[in-house]
């Protein structure tokens, strides 16, 4: 519960990124999205992942971000928002690397969602439209299979039975990432 309002935030921000936020800028030019009165700005993209800081309620995040390759559900054809992961640092609160994904449609109540990379697998719980990985101490594992692996599958079900599976890539991650480092320090 306590991580859920912690990043709540983060996931306006997110929402308020969109899509479009997530294609590569042109030379010269910054993207911005208006997020609850934070501007989130993208400092670079890497590959498949973008690099974004913003500062909602004063308080400076940073975070990767990425859409999904490719996306389905079962059965086919459910619409959904779009879904998103990402990687958030909250310096003010000595949060780094907190792993979130939005599935773009509610949760099935007191149902996990999985991250799997490779053949590892990560639980992740879930509210609402939002997934964090269950067990702390395992996210700098999750984090560290990320940065080596090619892709990230999450799973979930929705409150009407829809099983999604959301296909990640992972290219571009580590650079991401570590200029999310580097801004929020």
């Amino acid at each position: 519960m306590q991580r859920l309002l912690r990043t709540s935030m983060i996931l306006a921000a997110v929402i308020g990124v969109g899509s479009a936020a997530l294609a590569e800028p042109k030379a010269g030019t910054k993207k911005t999205a208006a997020v609850g009165g934070a501007q989130p700005t993208l400092l670079g993209q890497y590959g498949d992942w973008g690099a974004y800081t913003a500062a909602p309620e004063g308080k400076k995040v940073c975070f990767a971000l990425a859409k999904p390759k490719s996306s389905t559900t079962t059965p086919a054809g459910r619409k959904r928002d779009p879904a998103f992961v990402f990687i958030s640092s909250r310096p003010s609160e000595n949060v780094r690397n907190e792993v979130s994904v939005i599935i773009g449609y509610p949760f099935r109540q007191s149902s996990d969602a999985t991250a799997e990379i490779g053949t590892t697998r990560f639980s992740m719980y879930t509210q609402n439209d939002g997934a964090w990985i269950k067990n702390v101490a395992e996210e700098a594992r999750l984090i560290d299979a990320m940065r080596k692996g090619a892709e990230l599958t999450i799973k979930g079900t929705s409150t009407r039975n829809t099983q999604s599976t959301d296909a990640y890539s992972l290219k571009g991650l580590s650079q991401a990432m570590d200029r999310v480092d580097q801004e929020c320090k």
